[in-house]
């Protein structure tokens, strides 16, 4: 029987991944328009709706609860299950590493607040849920991300721009992979909790580790050059986001990585994309236009 996926927020780096993966297995997608279309209409007939939708860091505190409690009207209405990215901002900075389905979420942040909020919102409303919850994204194409805006530019000259210490391990994640592991959960949607908390293992690596492999990939030594973070400071006032961006500095001091625990026994055959690949396909062309979408700012 075929399965229907709407996607909200297509043209961005998540949906635009996982259309290409529902479409790779046999799904048939829809593309929510917010300028047209009306999300109880659209929800209906759709088995799965992927809440792709991420606005600006300076636009969630008002956006966010607004737009997630329409996805979870609509999937209550219609019976969907809701494949929702989570990301690592409910954790705080005191949080024991690896970070899994059972670590308590005390971030304190206004981003962190907003995260932990939304997501208790689908586990109290009772809406069917998959949140896949994963590091910072490498990317196929230039979408706006911490790796490919701010890091991976130095690498042809030689460095690794490094947003925090280098020695410490971070979360990544792939977003092919994320988006086929994402499709492989949908399809056994129903045999998993009502909310389904599953962290994505990735990869996890210190900036010296990344350093190693981009080197491998481009055949010379890559050193890890300190981001300068004050340029961004003096952007702060003509910026709206930029002060986000200080918020959630801390993750890149903390060490931490996800717990492979629970996808490890839900997804056993998982095959991930061995991490010189993955960074590979992440070194796109400088040139290269950035993809369309909400994302586009740095942002998770």
């Amino acid at each position: 029987m075929t399965q229907t996926a709407l996607i909200l927020g297509g043209s961005g780096r998540f949906g635009r991944h996982m259309t290409r993966a529902f479409n790779d297995a046999g799904w048939i997608t829809r593309q929510f328009d917010r300028k047209t279309d009306s999300l109880m209409q659209a929800g209906q007939g759709a088995d799965v709706i992927v809440a792709g939708w991420n606005p600006p860091y300076h636009h969630w505190a008002d956006q966010v609860p607004q737009l997630h409690a329409q996805v979870r009207a609509a999937a209550l209405a219609h019976g969907a299950t809701v494949i929702l990215p989570g990301n690592v901002y409910v954790f705080g900075a005191d949080t024991p590493a690896p970070w899994g389905a059972d670590t308590p979420h005390r971030a304190a942040n206004p981003l962190g607040r907003i995260r932990r909020e939304m997501e208790e919102a689908y586990r109290r409303d009772g809406v069917r849920t998959i949140l896949l919850r994963a590091g910072d994204f490498i990317d196929t194409a230039q979408s706006g991300n911490w790796l490919d805006r701010m890091m991976l530019p130095s690498v042809p000259r030689g460095a690794l721009t490094y947003p925090g210490r280098a020695d410490i391990p971070h979360a990544w994640a792939f977003l092919p992979d994320l988006a086929r592991a994402a499709v492989m959960l949908a399809n056994q949607r129903d045999r998993l909790d009502r909310f389904a908390d599953i962290p994505f293992p990735g990869y996890t690596l210190t900036g010296q580790q990344m350093a190693q492999v981009l080197g491998l990939i481009n055949g010379r030594a890559i050193r890890v050059k300190p981001m300068r973070w004050w340029p961004l400071r003096l952007a702060q006032p003509l910026v709206p986001f930029v002060k986000h961006l200080f918020e959630m500095r801390y993750l890149w001091d903390t060490p931490h990585g996800l717990a492979s625990g629970t996808f490890d026994r839900l997804l056993p055959g998982f095959t991930q994309t061995p991490v010189k690949q993955a960074l590979s396909q992440a070194q796109v062309n400088p040139d290269q236009p950035v993809a369309a979408g909400p994302g586009r700012k740095v942002a998770a």
